[in-house]
């Protein structure tokens, strides 16, 4: 556009960023964490608070992470994942910006105009504001994630993805700590007036996010670099060759968006309905206010897991990290369950340590590999936050037909299934339990006199071979 301010972009064609070269695109990156995991820290205080004003049913309410989780990861996703590989990271990453800012400034005339006698269409509103802003959240996601993985040394991916969806912890702890102040205490407790400041401030945020990207100059990686790997024959550790197929082909990434499916339905339905499940203890009575205090620590839980599997991630194989992390999360699960008394709160609350690291050690299981399908895969292992909008509705009528207790057994089918696709990677890709660097890489990196090597532990220890033309 004529007179426009023009995007700064660098093109990463060759190799990858290394040392100090990646702390700013890295640092832009982890801001857009830290904005997707505020906006999902209030959407579960949102659940709970609009049962009370809006005075709608718990399986009602869950028409949020329908929206959220539904409507714009499962939909939108292929949509971010086309502009990504189209137009690159950075014109992706604005666009995303641009519907996260719209959806939360759409929350202000929504809270405005809501009364008790058209709450429902006040209800569907917020629904509707949520879905652009889940389209987003969906074209960040889409962008960031696959970023974090391509942008540095791939034998780090899962470490570097790790360390930067931890401050998506860290936001998604302060938005219910916020909540609970806001929220749930004095007048605040039965209107929705708070509601419509708090939005007018993620807005602001993402338009200013939005500007320094303008400005920035991040490194883009080059459709060439991500393709590099075709021209080479890559194999896996049985001698299959890998990344040459169509992407229907592409199993691991298949089974790896079904484990994201899983996982991410289980997750949001352990952190929907903890404010209902700590406040109908049958030996205690806590408060909606409190128990949004609880859920704060548990999210506060979730980010110190975060960061402490970031460094375990540098120690040891991620598939194997995650078998442990699953079949703790498994046994705590089912505590969850069946236990009585006030210790289950603090049980869940250390549920939240066990799935912090689920998300990103399965993108990155499933999108190790790819080549030139590396942008349209992450598109596929984001729409696995679909997983959000299918598990709390079956949640919410098991809720409301049995107890919040009962329904937790919903997450546990989830983590069973995400433990037999962890346990089939870890089995299938050489039962190491401790990190090898042994990986095939491309580029300025891990190119020795102009043809592909094996890299393990930092020496050349083999020649891949080239394709014939």
């Amino acid at each position: 556009m004529a007179g426009g301010v023009p995007i700064q972009t660098m093109t990463l064609s060759d190799g990858y960023l290394t040392g100090r070269a990646l702390v700013f695109p890295i640092s832009l990156i982890t801001s857009l964490f830290f904005l997707w995991g505020f906006s999902y820290g209030l959407l579960d205080v949102l659940n709970k608070h609009f049962q009370t004003v809006l005075d709608i049913t718990k399986l009602q309410s869950t028409g949020l992470q329908v929206m959220y989780f539904g409507g714009g990861y499962l939909l939108f996703s292929p949509i971010a994942a086309e502009v990504l590989k189209r137009r690159g990271y950075k014109i992706t990453v604005l666009m995303g910006l641009t519907l996260y800012s719209l959806g939360a400034i759409l929350f202000w005339p929504t809270a405005h105009f809501s009364t008790y006698q058209n709450r429902i269409a006040s209800f569907g509103g917020f629904c509707v504001c949520t879905l652009v802003i889940a389209c987003g959240l969906a074209t960040l996601e889409t962008a960031a994630n696959s970023y974090a993985v391509v942008i540095g040394n791939p034998t780090s991916a899962s470490a570097r993805l790790q360390f930067c969806q931890s401050w998506n912890g860290v936001a998604s702890f302060i938005g219910p700590l916020i909540a609970s102040k806001f929220f749930f205490t004095g007048a605040n407790a039965n209107n929705l007036v708070n509601v419509q400041f708090v939005y007018l401030a993620v807005a602001c945020a993402g338009v200013v996010v939005a500007v320094i990207f303008i400005f920035a100059k991040l490194p883009e990686v080059s459709e060439s670099a991500l393709q590099g790997s075709e021209q080479m024959i890559l194999r896996d550790d049985d001698g299959n060759v890998i990344a040459q197929g169509p992407l229907y082909k592409q199993y691991n990434m298949i089974f790896g968006f079904v484990a994201q499916f899983c996982y991410v339905g289980a997750q949001v339905t352990i952190a929907s309905f903890f404010i209902n499940y700590v406040t109908e203890l049958k030996d205690a009575s806590y408060s909606s206010s409190e128990a949004a205090n609880f859920l704060s620590y548990a999210l506060i839980t979730f980010t110190v897991g975060r960061f402490i599997a970031t460094a375990l991630a540098t120690v040891f194989q991620p598939d194997f990290l995650m078998i442990v992390y699953t079949c703790c999360a498994i046994a705590f699960n089912g505590y969850v369950c069946a236990g009585v008394g006030r210790a289950t709160v603090g049980v869940l609350i250390v549920l939240f340590f066990f799935e912090a690291p689920m998300y990103p050690t399965i993108f990155t299981l499933g999108t190790a590999n790819l080549g030139r399908h590396t942008r349209r895969g992450a598109g596929i292992l984001v729409m696995g936050v679909a997983g959000g909008a299918v598990f709390p509705p079956i949640q919410g009528a098991v809720a409301d037909a049995a107890s919040t207790h009962i329904s937790y057994i919903v997450p546990l089918v989830g983590f069973v299934y995400v433990l037999g696709y962890v346990a089939f990677h870890w089995l299938r890709h050489g039962r190491h339990i401790f990190r090898v660097k042994d990986i095939v890489v491309s580029g300025e990196v891990g190119i020795e006199g102009g043809a592909m090597c094996k890299v393990q532990d930092g020496k050349y220890v083999e020649h891949a071979e080239k394709n014939d033309p």
